[in-house]
């Protein structure tokens, strides 16, 4: 476990929360692999009937800790942990409600495509700048996204790093509500008690109707791959290192 990541368990919902505010709650590879254990323990936890996803201070997750990302593309970092957890998520058959209180950068975004119920910050942001990484999206976000908000305005999110608002990701049918800051985690507790006390088996078998897990899955191995190809290659080298340098990179000096 990891001090990070915050676990409780109260009237059959599950509250997994990041706590890494003073960083923004990126997410790190124990983080990560905190919150897939606790998926997991719930999946086959009967007492478990809901699960909530939120966050301390003013952000959701500023994505990936970027240090991590940098170790593996350098080759000094160990297996990184996103992936288990996205599939987890992906896979899971209970419902999930999340609450976003502001930023949600990356799989901070894509991971909301996996949960059942979103409640947002009105003030919030959410964005998938993969491209600005030399990556390419995940968690089925490539298929996902587009389904739900539109070819054109998905590829302005991941290829130009165009930021969604709250109000507008409501807009969109990213979120169910956008609420004051201090509202978000209440109407997400609200709404996960009010799906613990529903019958569980049709709440399962509903969120297996709506949701074609088998083809989830196959375009996040798809995605997977090439994820790993992309964190290893030359242009992601460039960005984390302009990162870590506070400057623009320079991607024109590769060719694709």
């Amino acid at each position: 476990m990891t001090e990070h990541i915050k676990i409780e368990q109260q009237d059959g919902v599950l509250e997994i929360i990041f706590s890494r505010p003073d960083k923004k709650n990126a997410l790190t590879n124990d983080m990560y692999r905190a919150a897939r254990e606790a998926l997991e323990s719930a999946r086959h936890d009967k007492s478990i009937r809901a699960v909530l996803i939120g966050a301390e201070g003013n952000a959701f997750t500023a994505g990936n800790d970027l240090g991590d990302f940098a170790n593996v593309s350098s080759g000094k970092g160990g297996e990184p942990q996103a992936g288990p957890f996205i599939q987890t998520i992906g896979q899971f058959e209970k419902p999930i409600v999340a609450a976003v209180p502001g930023i949600a950068v990356g799989v901070g975004t894509t991971m909301l495509l996996h949960c059942d119920l979103v409640y947002v910050a009105d003030t919030a942001k959410l964005s998938a700048p993969f491209v600005n990484l030399a990556l390419v999206p995940e968690a089925a976000s490539s298929m996902l996204m587009p389904a739900r908000i539109g070819y054109v305005k998905a590829f302005a999110a991941f290829a130009l790093g165009e930021s969604i608002s709250g109000p507008e990701a409501v807009a969109l049918g990213l979120a169910n509500k956008a609420l004051p800051l201090d509202e978000v985690l209440p109407a997400a507790r609200s709404a996960a008690q009010t799906l613990a006390k529903k019958p569980a088996g049709s709440l399962v078998a509903t969120k297996k109707l709506m949701r074609d897990a088998e083809t989830i899955l196959a375009r996040m191995k798809q995605e997977s791959a090439i994820f790993g190809e992309r964190l290893k290659s030359d242009e992601a080298r460039e960005a984390f290192s302009a990162f870590a340098e506070r400057r623009q990179p320079d991607f024109t000096k590769f060719t694709s």
